[in-house]
């Protein structure tokens, strides 16, 4: 059996059954379709593991058929149990889906910043941007006064609540194409200017010593929300042998997992800037913080997000994939 055309095939109905799974109410007609597909799939899942018993594909389709058996029935799982699922499977394997291309907006953002600050440090005419005064100034003591002016518990839900704006803009507006490109150049182009003049103004170990420790993964943070958000625009550009509002709709669902995840990371950085970048702990150390705190987000994607995506799992809310086939590419 040709498992990729068996799954081009039956695609649409694994679609539609995972659909009527997750609907809070069926209809009469709807709870019929529902049966029916589940016994389809049933068989499906027969021919595959004949195939393939121990494969991606057939622990999708049994995982599927497990959330629709708990639909038929109208049995609840644990919470808990949830819970762990969610942040053991899903969050990682959504994380994981969108890795490649978190990389290569990180990469565009930096080529962008470090062209910014090179121009702006040459720059033979930089006082029209910034008078010599207002730079000395900035250098001199507003730049890292910044990070210190506020209690830290209020300036870190200030930064959180800011960044979790620009992620949530990122992937609300990523359905359009232009809005994640311009965001993250604006951005960008703000760091690079700001550390061009510090380090014009001979303050760019101030600059980097404030922006390293929780900017990391501050940032990273940044260049995963543009990758949910093109993600969503690309399912309407390509939908494949989908419909595109169904595409749109699926790859929606499938981000939605991206944006709570987000929460989380941005919600750490926000306590890294807030309470380790405008402390008196040494410099060595915090750095260390910052890049722990990103090392432990890429671990976190690559080995449980890894497994989770090779094993099957979607990045849904609690919901696996039908395989590493058509509904992963």
């Amino acid at each position: 059996m040709d498992i990729d055309a068996f799954v081009a095939v039956h695609q649409s109905e694994w679609d539609r059954l995972a659909v009527l799974s997750d609907q809070r109410r069926l209809s009469a007609a709807e709870a019929d379709e529902l049966l029916r597909l589940y016994e389809r799939t049933s068989t499906h899942l027969s021919m595959v593991q004949a195939v393939e018993p121990g494969g991606s594909l057939a622990a999708g389709l049994s995982a599927r058929l497990g959330r629709a058996r708990t639909q038929l029935t109208g049995s609840g799982g644990n919470v808990f149990e949830g819970i762990a699922y969610f942040f053991a499977q899903s969050l990682p394997a959504a994380f994981y889906r969108i890795r490649w291309l978190t990389l290569i907006l990180g990469a565009a953002f930096i080529a962008v910043a470090v062209g910014y600050g090179i121009w702006t440090y040459h720059h033979p005419q930089l006082d029209l941007l910034m008078p010599e005064a207002e730079r000395e100034a900035y250098a001199g003591s507003q730049f890292e006064d910044y990070y210190s002016e506020h209690p830290n518990s209020s300036f870190a839900a200030q930064v959180w609540t800011n960044n979790a704006w620009i992620a949530a803009q990122e992937v609300a507006f990523g359905v359009t194409g232009v809005w994640v490109p311009f965001i993250l150049f604006i951005n960008a182009q703000g760091v690079g200017i700001a550390g061009g003049i510090m380090a014009e103004q001979g303050a760019a170990d101030v600059f980097w010593l404030n922006i390293l420790p929780h900017g990391l993964m501050e940032i990273t943070a940044i260049f995963i929300a543009g990758a949910a958000g093109l993600r969503i625009f690309w399912a309407w550009v390509a939908p494949g042998q989908q419909r595109r509002l169904t595409s749109l709709a699926y790859e929606g669902r499938r981000l939605i997992t991206v944006a709570v995840g987000l929460v989380i990371v941005l919600l750490v950085s926000g306590i890294v800037e807030g309470f380790v970048t405008p402390s008196a702990l040494p410099s060595w150390l915090k750095i260390g913080i910052g890049a722990l705190v990103l090392a432990a987000y890429w671990v976190y994607t690559l080995v449980l997000g890894g497994r989770a995506h090779r094993a099957g799992v979607t990045g849904d809310l609690g919901r696996y994939d039908a395989g590493a086939h058509e509904l992963t590419a």
